[in-house]
């Protein structure tokens, strides 16, 4: 009796990827608001980072943090929502096996660099208002770089065994990952090898850098909470505080997407699969496009700075 055409006894060299195996009906609908999405991000994501380049009232530290949140979010877009669109349109299933690892590499690792540059931002803002007169002497150009660095660094380290641990399994049955995205859970699972570790590294690893950046980013907050309730002035403690408003927007936004996505996959015998996986797109999608959209409308110097960029045109 011959095996089923999705089982091989050789090593697997591709994967299929199955967006919502239970309503694969929806990718038609759901191409058009993704496509959108999609552009939406790119292209303000793009014209933020122009409009820092150009503007040379912009090339101050906190927005050089924030054209690396852009990056970040950019990055991720190319590498997740490209894919996801090809098998809506053209039922592109096929991802080589270095493919696949590729973009589980650099999703668990950019995710982690997000939040922690949403981390240094968040250091930032302390030092501007806790302590103002020593802020230009602390967050320079220097700063910056050296954040940036550590930020590519330490989350590129701690990130890479989570893909290379998933690549060193064996391979030797089903190939058809029930998923849009190569999710290191999604794939490792197709495994003939035990994966404890495997899950157990990935665990720790996105705890201890995701749950470290969040404690200090509330530890930030609650010292500029204190530092703004101590001013008296008329209306200072307000402006204090509308400086961090959009970077606590985002912080809160981004927080709490990741938190309902992990609820939804720690709870999937109780929702439909296909939710989890909706979510983990719309992870890669949503803040991207709010981002600079948020910073753009409530920050009166890079709004400015559009439009001085829109009339050049």
């Amino acid at each position: 009796m011959g095996l089923p055409s999705n089982y091989t006894t050789a090593p697997v060299s591709e994967f299929l990827l199955i967006c919502f195996p239970n309503y694969q009906s929806w990718q038609h609908w759901l191409s058009l608001p993704l496509t959108l999405l999609f552009l939406l991000a790119m292209g303000a994501n793009a014209t933020l980072l122009v409009t820092i380049r150009l503007e040379a009232s912009l090339h101050e530290p906190m927005y050089y943090l924030l054209s690396l949140l852009s990056l970040l979010d950019m990055v991720l877009c190319l590498t997740v929502i490209p894919k996801v669109l090809a098998i809506f349109w053209f039922d592109n299933k096929a991802i080589s096996f270095s493919g696949c690892f590729f973009q589980m590499f650099i999703m668990n690792s950019f995710l982690t660099m997000e939040s922690c540059t949403f981390m240094v931002m968040a250091y930032d803002r302390y030092v501007a208002i806790c302590h103002p007169l020593r802020y230009p002497s602390i967050i320079t150009d220097q700063f910056v770089a050296r954040a940036a660095i550590f930020v590519v660094a330490r989350n590129g380290l701690l990130t890479m065994p989570i893909p290379i641990l998933s690549s060193r399994l064996r391979y030797c049955a089903e190939n058809i990952i029930k998923n849009c995205i190569c999710t290191n859970l999604s794939v490792s699972k197709l495994s003939c090898d035990d994966i404890t570790f495997n899950r157990l590294y990935q665990f720790v690893a996105g705890w201890t850098l995701l749950g470290s950046d969040l404690i200090l980013i509330i530890l930030s907050y609650s010292f500029i909470l204190k530092a703004v309730l101590r001013i008296k002035a008329e209306g200072a403690a307000a402006k204090a505080l509308s400086t961090c408003g959009s970077h606590f927007i985002l912080i809160l936004f981004f927080s709490t997407v990741l938190l309902v996505l992990v609820i939804t996959n720690l709870a999937r015998k109780r929702i439909p699969p296909d939710v989890p996986i909706l979510l983990n797109i719309l992870h890669h999608l949503i803040p991207p496009a709010l981002n600079p959209i948020v910073y753009g409308v409530r920050t009166k110097e890079i709004k400015q700075g559009i439009q001085k960029l829109l009339r050049r045109l």
